[in-house]
């Protein structure tokens, strides 16, 4: 043994030895390379892991929020959808209410009419007793005279008895027939007031408010139903932009196929006429399109008043004049007086004016021109203070007209006194053309003047930039500057407005002071 290993040479030994260990090496080189392999194998599958992990929580979480959005958007849906059918039914109710109020306030104004009746039998009467009271005084001490001429009668002879009684028995009868004459005329007078009054009690009841109703109401159709809910917006945005714009409101109730147009000044009804139209057509129905649309329909019918006074300048054969005058000319046939219509009123005016001057020797284009110019103030007698005759001749004298027809202006309701024959002809004509029958009715014109004085009445309060009475005249709606009248202060004013017309007007019932204070901000991105 010890020779084999003698044998053998150390380097192969060595050889052998080195190759072990280097083999060794190797393998736990080999294997922590594997180790860590693995390691980071499972290190990135856990990575991977965590993201899918993510993933799906970021899917669930955005599954939930669109859930809970949808269910928000149906909730929000029919709560709007309730809140349309509770402010359908209020609105209802609103309506209702006030056509009860309507014939409460008639009824009212009949027990009104029958209290002063009664009251003018009792005055009768009591005045009666009076005189049933002087008389039976008078009676008394005609008696007692009788008896002392009874006895001076004693004394006298019978042709002089007899002369003295005829005396006095025609003395008697002749008083007797004048009392009784006179009693008779004072019994026909009241008969005749009363007979008046209950004829005209009966005309008002039976026509007034059919008039009113037809002066003060215009509809406009609309293709179907849903038109109806488009038109009042969310929350009734759109019409209450709409009523702020024009100053008119708007009826919209179960009628089929269409909606009511509701005030008092005709301009402003035709304006919010044509613009509901417009927007019905046009389709895009929200606030700043309805103030767009307002605006250029004011425009149109400012064009349509001017094409009216051309039209009736060309009809009567009156030249020379402006624009601005021919405005205010066309602007007549949207005003009445007691009924009946200005513009066809000054036309008839200035033909009679012309027939009587062709008539008397003088000039019919002069009487033409001031007849057709003389109810030129009624145009803008709500804007400026004053009689009407006062205003148009003021009016008229910045457009050079002749002096002539600035008195027939100003002098054909007697203000100022007549400085030419025209002016007395311009007075006669336009007492001929209101009093033909049927020219003219005086319910309607009362209740023009007490809406215009409600206007009136807010407008002259500071800070104040709209007024208009809606609801015939049972509300007064007020819009403010913003920038002039704080919160604190609207509460005066409203209460202020409220005071001066319960101080300055007449009127049945209770009228509603509404004051709008809105802060508008408005930017632009560029």
């Amino acid at each position: 043994m010890n020779a084999i290993l003698m044998e053998v040479p150390v380097p192969a030994v060595l050889a052998s030895i080195f190759c072990f260990i280097l083999g060794i090496c190797l393998t736990i080189v080999v294997y922590q390379v594997i180790a860590r392999t693995r390691a980071k194998t499972f290190q990135q599958d856990r990575q991977r892991q965590l993201e899918v992990a993510k993933r799906e929580a970021e899917n669930i979480i955005k599954s939930a929020q669109i859930e809970a959005a949808t269910e928000a958007i149906k909730k929000k849906e029919q709560f709007t959808t309730e809140t349309n059918k509770i402010r359908t039914e209020l609105h209802e109710t609103e309506m209702r209410l006030t056509k009860r109020e309507d014939t409460l306030d008639r009824q009212a104004e009949l027990f009104q009419q029958r209290e002063t009746t009664l009251k003018q039998h009792q005055e009768d009467v009591e005045k009666r007793l009076y005189n049933i009271g002087l008389k039976e005084k008078q009676l008394s001490v005609l008696l007692a005279q009788q008896k002392n001429q009874l006895l001076k009668i004693t004394a006298m002879d019978i042709e002089e008895a007899k002369q003295l009684l005829l005396k006095r028995l025609e003395d008697e009868c002749e008083h007797e027939m004048s009392a009784l004459i006179q009693r008779k005329v004072d019994e026909a007078t009241e008969t005749a007031d009363e007979k008046s009054r209950q004829i005209i009690s009966a005309a008002i009841q039976r026509f007034a408010a059919e008039q009113t109703c037809e002066a003060t109401v215009s509809t406009v159709d609309i293709p179907n139903d849903d038109m109806k809910g488009r038109i009042i917006g969310r929350e009734g945005r759109n019409i209450r932009a709409f009523e702020k714009a024009t100053g008119v409101d708007v009826i919209v109730d179960d009628t089929p196929g269409m909606i009511v147009v509701s005030g008092f000044s005709p301009v402003r009804r035709e304006v919010a006429r044509l613009s509901m139209e417009r927007l019905i057509q046009d389709g895009r129905i929200h606030p700043s399109r309805i103030e767009e649309l307002v605006a250029q329909t004011k425009k149109d019918v400012n064009l349509k008043l001017l094409q009216l006074g051309k039209d009736a300048a060309v009809e009567t054969n009156v030249r020379g004049l402006s624009n601005k005058v021919l405005s205010l000319i066309g602007a007549l046939s949207f005003r009445t007086s007691y009924g009946q219509n200005v513009l066809r009123h000054s036309v008839e005016v200035a033909f009679l004016s012309q027939v009587m001057a062709d008539e008397l020797g003088l000039d019919g284009s002069i009487a033409r021109r001031a007849g057709l110019l003389h109810d030129i103030g009624k145009a803008i007698d709500h804007e400026v203070e004053g009689s009407h005759p006062a205003i148009g001749a003021n009016y008229l004298k910045r457009f050079s007209e002749s002096p002539v027809v600035l008195n027939a202006v100003a002098g054909h309701h007697g203000d100022v006194p007549p400085d030419n024959p025209y002016t007395p002809l311009i007075a006669a004509a336009d007492a001929i053309s209101a009093s033909r029958p049927g020219a003219r009715r005086e319910t309607l014109e009362r209740y023009i003047k007490r809406l215009e004085q409600l206007e009136e009445i807010a407008n002259s309060f500071k800070g104040v930039e709209n007024a208009y009475a809606i609801q015939a005249g049972r509300e007064i709606r007020v819009i403010v500057n913003a920038n002039e009248v704080d919160d604190a202060a609207a509460m005066k004013v409203a209460r202020d407005i409220a005071n001066k017309v319960q101080a300055e007007m007449t009127y049945p019932g209770e009228i509603q002071v509404t004051l709008l204070r809105e802060v508008r901000c408005i930017e632009y991105a560029k």
